[in-house]
């Protein structure tokens, strides 16, 4: 993580050193194309290197890598439930 102060704090002759962080990190999730009947990952010219074959639109899929080579595929009905969880709700904030 990327530090974004440095400082201290001093107390008498007690110095304490303070580093401050950014308090999230940007996770961008990214899909890659995968070829439907072996789901091997797609080239930009949506050639599958596994079945040595040109790929046409209907054969893609998305998939997610979560491992080097394995995949979770992923259909439009995924992204349409993803769309409708309405996310995190901040209630209340409490002051300490």
């Amino acid at each position: 993580m990327h530090t974004v102060w440095k400082g201290a704090i001093s107390f008498g002759l007690v110095n304490i050193p303070v580093r401050m962080f950014t308090a999230t990190e940007d996770r961008d999730i990214k899909f890659r194309y995968l070829h439907k009947v072996c789901n091997t990952p797609i080239n930009y010219k949506k050639f599958c290197p596994t079945c040595n074959t040109d790929v046409s639109e209907d054969d893609i899929v998305r998939g997610f890598e979560y491992e080097p080579g394995h995949f979770v595929i992923l259909n439009d009905a995924d992204f349409e439930a993803a769309k409708a969880h309405p996310g995190v709700k901040i209630l209340k904030f409490w002051i300490l």
